[in-house]
This record gives structure tokens, C-alpha cells and sequence, in this order.
């Protein structure tokens, strides 16, 4: 019978941390895939994921036991991973470039008529990655939250920290931000 996060830290904290392992394999998962939602590339979600965990072995005793052990990783997780995007809007590497000529011909077909839709979502989903490379780090983190892990504002607040006005106000530029990114692709004439 597999142990209880409870247990388990419990033993790390007494001087196990081999049973760490226990842990990694559990929640590792999830970690990935919610790195996955903030990463640029592919190779850079191992790096995420990796410093995550050092985070959680660092801060373990930390951990008071009063909400899920999973709701506490998680916090963790999107912390690291807006740290990350910071970090990246930094370190720019280039300017947002015209619309491929993929991306322009699904925009195209897709406004001509929406409802023949035909399997192009690599294009769209092409599409909306280079909007989102564009946003803040705030705002992109606000925006995967809400739209693409559709979580609540009151989730939100407590998974960065943030108070539940700031993040509807967050919410509100980071919209703003995307529609002027848009606006600058060109893409306003297809919405």
C-alpha cells in the first residue's frame, strides 16, 4: 500500500531522503504538464520541472500540513514557472516577425468560413504560441491560469499569491496586451 504524502514527509524530515523519490514519482506528472503550459520550448521543461523539485526539498519544512501537500507543490510549480517566464522576458531573443504564410492562410480560411473548419490546429495553435511569446510574464501567467487551465480567480490568488482584486486586474491588461498583439500581427481583421 502506497504511502501518504503526510508519511512520507515525515520521514524525509527525519532524516530520509531517499523517500523523496516516492514524492518525484507522484507528483512529476503533473509537474510536467504544467510546465509544459509555461515553457517556450520543450527543452526547457526538464529545467523547470527540475527546479521545482530542488524548490520543494529545499522547503519542505515549510510544509505545515493544514491544506494538501498537492495544493503546496502546485503553488510551488507556478511560482518556478513565472519565475521562468521573467527570466525570458529578459532575455528576448527576437522581435515578433510577420505571420507565417501557414498561419496567414489559416486565418484566411478559417474567416471565411468558420464553420468548415478543416484540421489546421497546428496552425492555430502556432498562432495563439506567438501571441502568447509576446505577452508579459504576468500576463501570460494570468492568462494560462484562467483561459487554458481554467481555474477560478479565487485559485488564482491563492496559487501566486496574489489578492483576488489584483489578479482581476491583471486579468483585465493581460486581455488588453493580447488584443494589442493581435492588433500589431494583424490579425484583428479575421476576429
Amino acid at each position: 500500500m502506497d504511502a501518504s504524502d503526510t508519511e512520507i514527509i515525515t520521514a524525509i524530515r527525519g532524516g530520509d531522503s531517499g523517500r523523496f523519490e516516492e514524492l518525484v514519482r507522484r507528483y512529476q506528472p503533473r509537474l510536467f504538464a504544467t510546465a509544459r503550459r509555461y515553457a517556450r520550448r520543450e527543452s526547457e521543461v526538464e529545467d523547470i520541472v527540475q527546479a521545482i523539485l530542488v524548490r520543494v526539498f529545499q522547503n519542505l519544512d515549510s510544509w505545515r500540513g493544514d491544506a494538501p501537500f498537492e495544493h503546496w507543490i502546485m503553488r510551488i510549480a507556478v511560482r518556478v514557472c513565472y519565475d521562468a517566464l521573467r527570466v525570458h522576458q529578459r532575455n528576448r531573443e527576437q522581435p515578433m516577425a510577420e505571420l507565417s504564410e501557414e498561419e496567414s492562410s489559416w486565418l484566411e480560411n478559417h474567416a471565411a468560413s468558420p464553420e468548415d473548419r478543416t484540421d489546421d490546429t497546428a496552425a492555430a495553435s502556432s498562432l495563439v504560441a506567438r501571441a502568447f511569446e509576446e505577452l508579459a510574464p504576468a500576463s501570460r501567467l494570468i492568462l494560462t491560469l484562467l483561459e487554458l487551465e481554467d481555474r477560478s480567480v479565487r485559485e488564482i490568488s491563492d496559487l501566486t499569491g496574489w489578492s483576488i482584486p489584483l489578479v482581476k486586474v491583471r486579468a483585465f491588461r493581460a486581455r488588453a496586451e493580447m488584443r494589442r498583439i493581435l492588433t500589431r500581427m494583424g490579425v484583428e481583421k479575421y476576429l
